[in-house]
């Protein structure tokens, strides 16, 4: 009797169906991704400032750059600040009369006019600036601005339009879905007729006293048992176990205490993107103490009021994809709310609530770091230990903060000598010694224990 092998192709087949209608469902998807994506960018004349919609005469956009750089710190256009909201303006007062307010305001509230009266009386009688240099051309062009409708909220695209759009995108009008479902249908129908040739073919073996033999796996000894028997073999990966264990017992233990990109989340959320990065501020205009103090200090609430008593929302091109202008705008009332700000009265309610900041950066207490001998006397800028945090969204740990990275840092910096009058002498002295003639911190001293450890 003549024996054949079944090699399993039954089992083989179905493992090839499954893998190919995988690809066809993730190729499919990353296509439709694709043009999602592509359905998503928004004309760039979407976002262009409206020009119609005002019977005030004057040029929009040089009013608005004549607002922005003028009026934006006391006044908004839909929104009550320092001063009042600008929309609507010339309705409630006469162009002549607008003409002379902007160009002497304090002198109308000294005449006693009673519409100047009342509106310094209402403003906490704070006095705005007078702007004899613009001409009644300029104030034209200002109140064709601020009279401009204001914008209506982008409505997003509804589903059904979406999904018209993605089934117009299918081949000739047919979509996506219906393609993956005969495709699926196709390779179904493909398994069941090779399941039943199989069958088929097995029964007309049988029936042909052909014998169909199974392939027995031959029988081996197990791994573990050979790894066992190899005494040399347990003896090398024994020694080789116990070293990796013990570099990577060390490896952890000398991590405890160091924080390196720590990045806790704060009760009020602060980008330095956008204070430091877009905005410019300097470091040390918030962390005022680092040039004088051992402590950089956590700026009050009341630095931050100084610029946002004027600033209640961010421009929307301020948002990313992860935070909305929204969100932006919601963390300024926040701030609102901890320091006592009523936006409508623009003054303070006396109502305050503190502010549990979370700490970042915080050396041992044997450690010893002063602020000032780093900014004020090397001349070191902030971005050395803390990273590039006019990058940052969220504050973190930049840096190791470890010994020996500080002393590292000593011993590759130079210290700087320009109009540092501190270490003039010693420096002279040093540098013959050394027979160098720039120094570095570690050659100043910076390695001896006590100037660290006292």
């Amino acid at each position: 009797m003549k024996k054949v092998t079944n090699r399993h192709s039954i089992s083989r087949t179905l493992l090839l169906a499954v893998v190919l209608l995988f690809s066809i469902f993730n190729s499919a998807y990353a296509q439709e991704g694709e043009e999602d994506s592509s359905q998503t960018e928004v004309p760039a004349d979407a976002e262009e400032d409206s020009e119609g919609g005002s019977d005030v005469q004057g040029d929009v956009a040089a009013g608005k750059d004549l607002f922005n750089s003028n009026c934006a710190a006391c006044h908004k256009l839909y929104k009550r600040s320092t001063g009042p909201a600008l929309h609507g303006v010339t309705d409630k007062y006469d162009k002549q009369w607008l003409y002379n307010w902007i160009h002497n305001s304090q002198a109308m509230v000294q005449a006693g006019d009673p519409d100047a009266v009342a509106i310094f009386e209402e403003f906490n009688k704070v006095p705005m600036p007078p702007y004899p240099q613009f001409s009644e051309e300029d104030i034209d062009n200002i109140l064709a601005y601020v009279e401009q409708p204001k914008p209506e909220p982008k409505a997003p695209a509804s589903a059904e339009a979406g999904g018209v759009d993605k089934a117009s995108q299918g081949g000739g009008g047919v979509s996506t879905e219906v393609i993956l479902g005969v495709l699926s249908f196709v390779l179904l129908l493909l398994v069941v007729i090779l399941f039943l040739v199989n069958k088929t073919l097995t029964r007309f073996a049988k029936a042909s006293g052909v014998e169909v033999h199974k392939r027995e796996k031959e029988k081996r000894t197990p791994i573990w048992k050979a790894f066992v028997q190899n005494q040399f073999l347990v003896i090398v990966v024994s020694i080789v176990f116990l070293l990796g264990a013990a570099y990577f017992a060390y490896g952890y233990l000398m991590q405890v205490g160091v924080d390196q990109g720590y990045e806790p989340v704060q009760p009020i959320h602060y980008s330095h993107r956008i204070h430091a990065g877009d905005n410019g501020i300097d470091c040390k205009y918030c962390h005022s103490s680092a040039r004088v103090s051992k402590h950089s200090g956590i700026p009050s609430l009341n630095v931050c009021m100084n610029c946002h008593k004027s600033i209640s929302e961010v421009a929307p091109e301020t948002a990313t994809e992860e935070y909305s202008k929204e969100f932006y705008d919601a963390e300024i009332a926040k701030l609102y709310d901890a320091v006592g700000w009523d936006v409508e009265t623009q003054s303070y309610t006396g109502e305050e609530k503190p502010v549990k900041w979370v700490r970042i950066h915080n050396l041992p207490d044997f450690a010893y770091f002063n602020h000032s001998q780093h900014v004020s006397v090397a001349g070191i800028a902030c971005q050395n230990c803390h990273g590039p945090v006019e990058e940052m969204e969220v504050m973190r740990q930049y840096a190791p903060l470890t010994m020996g990275w500080c002393i590292e840092c000593h011993r590759e910096t130079n210290v700087k000598m320009e109009g540092n009058k501190y270490y003039e002498k010693i420096h002279e002295q040093l540098s013959k010694k050394y027979g160098v003639e720039q120094l570095t911190a570690a050659q100043m001293g910076a390695l001896e224990c006590g100037k660290c450890h006292y």
